[in-house]
């Protein structure tokens, strides 16, 4: 007999060989129809497969992140057996579950398959899905499996074998079809009741340009048909709030092919929108105890290689460039950190000086392949929020604190209420990827616990997701349509103030190192208004949107009027503009709704009589008549409120 442990702490005894589907079953009857697969000392399994010595249990369904990856792995096999029928001889590369469904990498030889395919092949796997075909495991040698392939001629097959070791190699077979594949599966093909292909998009071969390109088809599945029919709701409402959509109609930013992929262009709505980002930042890191400082957009090759980011990034940096001197080379600054260290190297310090906070709105630079660009969430230059902290020992968690402060006084004004705190720690099974000693790493990981335990942050762990050079705290929000996105880093670093030999005379008198705290709570600029858009719909809050107010002069004869009541609102610091054009004033103000301009004042006859203006705010019924100074101080009003200036 052996023990399993169940989540609510009670103990099962059962035979040795039992699997999780027959505890389940033990448990109840109907829980059987609901187990996809099982979590055997956290990992997750095939639910048919024999426990053979005391372990932890939990049984996932549809409810559990891993539930669900299990059936969308499983949908992909699924959809690849589809994909066979009715495409012989196609080559299939890997087909993995991702956070929102699946997909699978086919080279499909001689064949075609384009959006309209698509509808066919979901009918298939709807037929298949309906056999209840069980997922059946088989392990075999790693000669047995390349001899399968061989004979089937499948090179990606073979070169991912190539890259397994020598032994057990496992086999999953539904149906007609079979695959190589890790696991675990579902445990027949009737859990899966709704399906959606979704896109077909291009892939490199193992994501390197200079390999094939083959064709990525995307797909979704659901234990119902009501749960795909709300997704498939909540992808229009994505696609409307797609950023670049809403940036191309508020003419925010645009790209360039003369310019390069990846590379926005940020138009003058747009660049007014960013500097009021900026200056938000910039007054609330003052506040804090922040100095601006302004580096290069290159730097020496030696200074990352010095930093240890040449060494871990190069390969994803834009290449040294040369210069007519010899021995000289330059990379396109892919990150602060390291101008920033010396910065503090300029002159000696002492541990009075300290902490001492450097802040730099800098643009790095990243070459992304060109099939990960997307919008503004992925580019090739970007500006950082960066700011660096340079503190004792002592110091460590306090400043850590106060950045979280910032960090959550920027959720609350942009009203992102919904977040979770990644921290992000090594893996210490894979010791190479970092730098530095376990004692420097113990430190920063206790302080970044402690520190949002303290703040009361609601954490979960992620293992090996930790900086090279430090473990840190992420901060995953979910947006309006919930999507979740990371948004603001927090970094305890004890590595780089060694490679870069940084001191402070202590009071002691002695030399001593300092801790260096990384930190920019928007990321990056780019992606920070990019998910800005899609969380608010393009409806920015009354102090970031570019035109607060529309003027709408009933006729062209109150034009002047409105010029002098613009210049009137303008030096009270509100923004906005004069519809003068030759149009009914209802399609002014439909076109104002759609713009997204908050407010709207109608101009005619009786508020020049009356000296007054007629409000009419977005989404809501008129205001009525009110006084030029009575609405000034309505917007200010709210943008104190916005801004939690009481608070």
């Amino acid at each position: 007999m052996i023990n399993i442990t169940l989540p609510d702490g009670s103990i099962k005894q059962v035979e040795k060989g039992t699997s999780a589907m027959d505890i389940a079953k033990s448990i109840s009857e109907g829980l059987t129809r609901n187990v996809l697969a099982a979590k055997v000392n956290n990992e997750v399994i095939d639910a048919d497969r024999a426990l053979e010595s005391d372990a932890t249990l939990q049984l996932l369904t549809w409810r559990d992140t891993e539930g669900k990856s299990t059936m969308w792995h499983s949908s992909a096999h699924l959809m690849a057996e589809a994909l066979e029928f009715f495409y012989p001889g196609i080559k299939l590369a890997i087909g993995p579950p991702i956070k929102k469904g699946f997909y699978y990498d086919v080279d499909f030889m001689d064949h075609t398959i384009s959006e309209h395919d698509l509808q066919k092949v979901e009918q298939k796997m709807k037929e298949l899905a309906k056999q209840k075909n069980t997922f059946d495991r088989k392990e075999i040698s790693k000669a047995e499996a390349i001899s399968y392939f061989k004979k089937r001629e499948d090179p990606y097959k073979l070169e991912l074998l190539e890259g397994l070791e020598d032994g057990t190699i496992t086999f999953y077979t539904q149906g007609e079809f079979t695959d190589l594949c890790r696991g675990p599966h579902i445990p027949h093909t009737g859990h899966i009741k709704a399906i959606k292909l979704t896109a077909i998009a291009g892939a490199y071969w193992r994501g390197d340009e200079k390999n094939k390109q083959l064709t990525r088809i995307y797909g979704i599945t659901f234990p119902k048909n009501t749960e795909l029919t709300e997704h498939l709701e909540m992808l229009e409402l994505a696609r409307a709030r797609d950023h670049r959509k809403l940036g191309k109609e508020l003419d925010l930013f645009a790209f360039s092919q003369l310019v390069g992929q990846g590379l926005p262009l940020w138009l003058p709505k747009g660049a007014a929108l960013r500097e009021r980002l900026e200056s938000f930042l910039k007054k609330a890191q003052k506040k804090g105890g922040y100095d601006q400082v302004i580096t290069p957009h290159i730097g020496s090759k030696e200074l990352y290689v010095c930093s240890g980011h040449y060494a871990k990034y190069g390969a994803d940096s834009f290449q040294p460039i040369g210069t007519p001197n010899d021995g000289e080379e330059f990379l396109l600054k892919p990150m602060n950190c390291p101008h920033h260290c010396e910065i503090y190297k300029t002159r000696p310090r002492s541990y009075k000086d300290l902490p001492i906070r450097f802040a730099e709105f800098g643009t790095v630079y990243r070459y992304e392949q060109s099939g990960e660009l997307h919008g503004l969430t992925r580019v090739r230059g970007f500006t950082q929020d960066d700011a660096h902290i340079f503190c004792t020992q002592d110091q460590v968690k306090e400043e850590f604190k106060k950045v979280i402060d910032l960090v959550l006084y920027i959720f609350k004004t942009l009203k992102f209420e919904k977040f979770k705190a990644q921290i992000s720690l090594r893996d210490k099974e894979t010791p190479d990827k970092y730098i530095g000693n376990d004692e420097n790493w113990n430190k920063a990981e206790r302080a970044i616990i402690e520190a949002a335990d303290e703040k009361g942050l609601s954490t979960f762990i992620e293992y090996g997701e930790a900086a090279f050079y430090g473990p840190k705290l992420d901060f995953m929000v979910e947006d309006a349509l919930g999507r979740e996105w990371q948004l603001g880093t927090i970094q305890v670093d004890y590595n780089l103030p060694e490679r870069f030999e940084l001191e402070y005379v202590g009071s002691d008198n002695q030399k001593h190192r300092p801790v260096m705290i990384h930190r920019a709570p928007f990321g990056s600029m780019e992606r920070f208004v990019a998910v800005l858009l899609e969380h608010c719909g393009g409806d920015f809050p009354l102090w970031l949107t570019t035109d607060q107010v529309a003027i709408l002069p009933i006729s062209e004869k109150y034009n002047d009027y409105c010029q002098n009541l613009l210049q009137l609102l303008n030096n009270s610091d509100i923004r906005g503009f004069v519809d003068d054009r030759n149009e009914k004033v209802g399609k002014k103000i439909r076109e104002s709704e759609l713009n997204k301009i908050p407010f709207m004042l109608i101009i005619g006859e009786k508020e020049i009589a009356n000296n007054s203006i007629s409000v009419r705010q977005r989404g809501m019924d008129d205001l009525g008549s009110m006084e030029v100074d009575e609405f000034t101080q309505l917007v200010n009003d709210t943008i104190q409120d916005e801004l939690a200036l009481n608070n």
